[in-house]
């Protein structure tokens, strides 16, 4: 029901990408667009690269007098680094970079140059992904439904937050060039990243994801790809360099006790309830209607000023990689990327839930979803024969 593709290269003329399956009747205006773009090229640790690029999109399709149409949108960014390419003979790149799709990409496609996969590969494809994703949380926000992330951890410096309310930790992360909640690890993660910048090295870290307001019963155990903890854990690790989600407490539940690891059900009122978050808000493949936690694991980028040993493919020979411009710490950058993966998913299952294909349509029958009340579950205490 809902699906997006990008196109375009890193250093190419431009950057696109059609979103498919929006509803008719969505107020869009480029604005809400562009305000993800500029967060994606904040970040302390960012490369020369964002003092080039100065982000706006170009709506194409599917808006028409400011409202979507139920048609695919289709947006597009150009770059602005493209004019230093523009018609020059680039030399050919022959060694490939450990970490990078240079070696895999030539021996899938049969490159003679490594370029190709250094273009299509490169992290710059994601700006579109948080275009599209932009109009996903537009459109959770029409239901109440709240996207938001931070960084956790950057190296082996790691945020103290225990208690802070989410939303407050999404405020706080936007004040921090790092993204970091945690004024005091907002500190030692700027040395640490000048430490690194210093040292011609790269560094790594933890973001999280949170999403507040999901109703419950999104996602299914019908069938594997329709859980929604696969669908998000999938979607998370599309992300370059992203190489391990965590949903709820996954790795410490790992080492508890199965009475340790859940979250009880109790009673208030009328509704069911948890007193915690174990699992970060998806049981079953289902949302629980707890909010939903997410953590990304994103290693150090693999393009380093030190070089690399590597070899010439062209010549046989051992070498050493030669450097590409790139981040030194992509971390707080990589936050909305993830918020942009982490809504996309979001607005394609509660499409799935509600149907329709207005607006208006969908705003009407969501307040009828069932939630978790005694009301809206129909137990009638009387054992059945299921099978004969």
């Amino acid at each position: 029901m809902l699906r997006f593709l990008t196109a375009g290269e890193s250093h190419g003329p431009a950057l696109t990408v059609i979103l498919e399956g929006i509803p008719a009747g969505l107020v869009l205006e480029p604005e809400v667009i562009d305000r993800e773009l500029q967060r994606r090229q904040k970040g302390y640790g960012a490369g020369g690269r964002m003092k080039i690029e100065q982000d706006t999109v170009q709506i194409l399709g599917g808006v028409m007098g400011g409202l979507t149409t139920g048609a695919p949108l289709a947006f597009l960014v150009e770059n602005a680094d493209h004019a230093k390419w523009k018609g020059k003979a680039v030399e050919a790149m022959t060694a490939p970079r450990p970490g990078h799709a240079d070696l895999t990409g030539a021996v899938k496609y049969g490159y003679s140059d490594l370029r190709p996969a250094l273009e299509r590969a490169s992290a710059r494809e994601t700006t579109m992904r948080v275009a599209a994703g932009a109009v996903c949380k537009h459109f959770l926000a029409q239901f109440g439904i709240r996207v938001g992330g931070y960084v956790q951890a950057i190296g082996e410096i790691s945020a103290d937050i225990p208690g802070m309310p989410y939303p407050e930790r999404f405020a706080r992360a936007e004040e921090s060039d790092v993204r970091c909640p945690d004024a005091d690890a907002t500190g030692k993660m700027h040395i640490r990243i000048e430490q690194i910048m210093h040292s011609k090295e790269t560094l790594g870290g933890v973001v999280e994801v949170i999403a507040l307001g999901v109703p419950v019963g999104l996602g299914s155990f019908a069938q594997w790809d329709r859980r929604l903890d696969a669908r998000l854990g999938a979607a998370v690790l599309s992300v370059q360099a992203i190489k391990g989600v965590e949903i709820g407490e996954a790795w410490e539940n790992a080492s508890r006790t199965g009475t340790r690891a859940q979250d009880e059900i109790r009673l208030e009122g009328n509704t069911l309830t948890r007193p915690t978050n174990r699992a970060g808000g998806i049981e079953g493949g289902i949302s629980n209607g707890q909010p939903i936690v997410i953590r990304a694991a994103m290693k150090p980028i693999a393009t380093t000023l030190t070089a690399q040993a590597t070899v010439d493919l062209a010549s046989g020979e051992p070498t050493s990689t030669r450097y590409e411009r790139s981040d030194f710490c992509p971390v707080p950058r990589a936050v909305p990327i993830l918020e942009a993966m982490v809504a996309f998913v979001l607005a394609e299952v509660l499409i799935e839930k509600l149907g329709g294909d207005s607006m208006e349509e969908m705003l009407s029958r969501f307040p009828s979803l069932r939630k978790a009340r005694l009301e809206d579950l129909i137990m009638d205490g009387a054992g059945k024969v299921w099978w004969e």
